[in-house]
């Protein structure tokens, strides 16, 4: 716990049996988590079976894969009904060090922030960390368009290590969020809409044949994704269209925010 809160690590798995362990053990040794939950999304190899043997931790299993964005839910349902004050989004493929736990921790569970990323573009050093050219690009041009669109600053939207206070994933609608990888960009949407702040802090970038991946074609479908919400958030703020991604009463923050 960190200030009284129950700090709930929630790892999204999909044949991560190759990394899980070694995530699942360096999570745990930050001492601050008091509960990991693991779902496991129909994976095709030993991933659920080795989550199994992690002591003290939730295991649930999809029967079939759903999909990244699916697996998201599961885990942030779970979460809420352990209790969790919260809510750290951890890949058990290690592409992004456990090591910054505490700090995020630190920003959400001291009232500072109710969500925190941890960003592969702050510091400068994703393409020296192995992220490839045309996924820095497309990161960079992506997140332009989102900030122009959402009138937000931050560095990056497509990172997948992410904390989350109780409050703010209780009130967002993320159930009738996408199944697929958009759920990424579509719960930051939410985020805004409702007035909700977002930290960041940097993160190193790691890069290897074990890390989880979208390929081009993915990727092409994935910004697509990410322009049609960022468009419909900045239609919605405007009252032309309606969405149940972001339903009337939402708190919207001013553009200067």
């Amino acid at each position: 716990m960190v200030n009284g809160k129950k700090i709930v690590v929630v790892m999204p798995a999909y044949n991560a049996a190759r990394t899980l362990r070694q995530t699942y053990n360096e999570v745990m040794a930050q001492g601050v988590v008091d509960l990991v939950i693991v779902v496991d999304d129909g994976s095709h190899d030993a991933t659920a079976a080795i989550a199994r043997t992690l002591s003290g931790a939730r295991v649930h299993t999809h029967a079939v894969n759903r999909g990244y964005g699916a697996n998201q839910k599961t885990c942030y349902r779970l979460a809420l009904e352990e209790g969790a004050d919260v809510v750290i989004m951890v890949h058990p493929d290690y592409q992004y060090t456990p090591r910054l736990i505490p700090a995020m921790v630190s920003l959400v569970a001291s009232g500072l922030y109710p969500a925190v990323l941890g960003s592969r573009i702050l510091g400068g050093r994703a393409l020296a960390g192995g992220m490839p050219l045309w996924k820095y690009v497309g990161n960079r041009v992506l997140t332009l368009v989102q900030n122009m669109l959402l009138g937000a600053k931050l560095s990056e939207y497509h990172t997948g290590y992410r904390a989350f206070s109780r409050e703010v994933l209780a009130r967002l609608p993320f159930e009738v969020n996408s199944d697929d990888f958009v759920f990424d960009s579509q719960i930051l949407a939410q985020i805004r809409w409702f007035g909700y702040l977002i930290a960041e802090v940097t993160c190193p970038t790691r890069y290897f044949p074990e890390a989880s991946s979208i390929g081009l074609a993915g990727s092409i479908r994935y910004g697509i994704g990410c322009l049609r919400t960022a468009i419909v958030y900045r239609l919605a703020k405007w009252h032309l269209v309606s969405s149940p991604l972001f339903p009337p009463g939402g708190r919207i923050l001013d553009e200067t925010t």
